[in-house]
């Protein structure tokens, strides 16, 4: 069991990462928090960039929940049917859209349990949401998350709630608002499920991954 974090340690691991990434922001492309929960609902299971792509013309006219119920399930599917299970995902956008309506006035709630009652909403897809439309200190787990604080022994847990928990009471609080954007980019571009890229990461030093991807020999 690698030896835990120390808070000086963990200070210092967020430190660098906001060196890095002054102003970390979701790669989700929306125009306001009902495009950006819609956005990450698709997000399951697909690329960032793949939800954009779908999403870029179809936030040019639907911003809202009643445009989306007025849209229809048929249209929707249409219009996403590049982004992996869109069927799926087309009928629990519409049936999110219909309880906004019918439960919030059409406004996305700013409360984690009112956010997960929502059809197709998780955990995860609520806490960014607080995270990014309302500025909540929330940590969205993905799978990114979950292997960066695994590996380097930040945030070691089973599952992505027990990895959250850890987070919430590593993450000093001068950087819990940004801090699951950095972890996120740093999963997604540097600590890469396959092959890290350990030899130019800012965190080694201070990681406990014991399987370092070494120097190239010259």
């Amino acid at each position: 069991m690698p030896k835990a974090f120390s808070k000086a340690e963990a200070e210092e691991f967020f430190a660098r990462l906001k060196k890095q990434m002054p102003e970390p922001k979701t790669e989700l492309e929306y125009v306001n928090p009902y495009t950006l929960l819609v956005a990450v609902s698709l997000s399951a299971q697909a690329t960032d960039k793949s939800v954009n792509k779908a999403t870029g013309p179809l936030f040019k006219t639907i911003r809202t929940p009643e445009a989306m119920v007025a849209l229809g399930e048929k249209n929707l599917a249409e219009a996403i049917k590049t982004i992996g299970l869109y069927r799926g995902k087309a009928a629990r956008v519409i049936a999110m859209s219909k309880m906004l309506i019918e439960k919030h006035g059409g406004q996305v709630p700013e409360d984690r349990a009112a956010l997960e009652e929502l059809p197709g909403v998780g955990r995860k897809t609520a806490n960014v949401v607080l995270n990014v439309a309302f500025g909540q200190p929330t940590m969205a787990v993905d799978t990114h998350i979950f292997r960066v604080g695994n590996r380097t022994g930040l945030a070691p847990g089973k599952t992505p709630l027990d990895v959250e928990l850890k987070l919430e009471k590593i993450v000093p609080p001068a950087y819990r608002l940004h801090a699951h954007h950095w972890l996120i980019l740093h999963g997604r571009y540097t600590c890469v499920a396959r092959k890290p890229l350990c030899p130019t990461c800012v965190e080694r030093d201070l990681c406990r991954f014991k399987d370092k991807t070494q120097e190239r020999p010259h």
